[in-house]
């Protein structure tokens, strides 16, 4: 299974807590590297092959329609509430614009929200790695999660099976409900990892939740460098603050009803 062998390399690289027991929720979506400054639309095209998996929208139709609307002058998308416009007009489905940050009472709608099967797009700074990081928005990014990393003392005994190949990794068995256990509320002794991808790197990264959290609250500023290279840029009235800081996007199939 793909996402067990992507496991089985971060368990192998990174002090995962052997206390805990571990239950990986994901849906695959495949990679596309960005040209250009086209990260968050290249993040919500591979949203879109879970939103409208036949309808096989290009990226071209996606930026094209960005630009008709406004939305951006190269690819860069510095407004939340503007990509879910966009999200809702090109690939048809349901936007919902998160606001206040990652935590608090919005911690549990989102790890509802992955568990689900739903992307989540996530403005964050990037690091080197393409972690995420604290520049104070000089480097804006963005990434799609589709899945999440639960970190608990105890796997339910019902709807969840073992990993064959990497014991104490649990999957979620076919079509039973899931509701993600209570202990990972926050400050709780679980662990809390986000499965994501973004337009620089074919492959999964898994980062702690309270990583990108406190990297999503942070996006104030617009990049100097950015502004010094003699382009323009769609910027909302209020900079990055109001168009990025603390928000993120849930996106559903347009016939959900959760």
């Amino acid at each position: 299974m793909f996402f067990s062998r992507t496991c089985k390399y971060f368990f192998n690289r990174t002090n995962f807590r052997s206390d805990l027991q571990w239950i990986l929720f994901c849906a695959d979506v495949p990679s596309l590297i960005q040209e250009g400054p086209q990260c968050g639309l290249v993040a919500l095209w591979m949203a879109g092959t879970l939103l409208a998996p036949h309808s096989g929208i290009p990226l071209e139709r996606v930026v094209q329609v960005a630009m008709e609307r406004g939305y951006t002058a190269h690819g860069e998308m510095f407004s939340v509430a503007d990509m879910g416009r966009l999200a809702q007009e090109a690939l048809g489905c349901q936007a919902e614009v998160l606001c206040g940050g990652l935590g608090g009472p919005n911690r549990d709608h989102v790890l509802q929200h992955l568990v689900a099967g739903h992307p989540l797009l996530i403005p964050y700074d990037e690091d080197f790695n393409h972690e995420p990081c604290q520049r104070k928005g000089h480097k804006a990014h963005w990434a799609v999660s589709t899945g999440v990393l639960l970190g608990v003392q105890a796997v339910p005994s019902l709807g969840y099976v073992e990993d064959p190949e990497l014991p104490g990794l649990f999957h979620p068995e076919p079509g039973m409900p899931h509701q993600p256990p209570s202990v990972l509320e926050e400050g709780s002794p679980g662990a809390v990892y986000l499965l994501s991808k973004q337009g620089k790197s074919w492959h999964y990264q898994l980062w702690d939740y309270d990583q990108v959290r406190d990297s999503n609250l942070q996006l104030t500023d617009f990049s100097p460098s950015r502004a010094a290279d003699g382009r323009e840029y769609v910027v909302p009235a209020g900079g990055l603050r109001a168009g990025l800081c603390g928000q993120a996007l849930l996106l559903r199939p347009q016939d959900s009803s959760h």
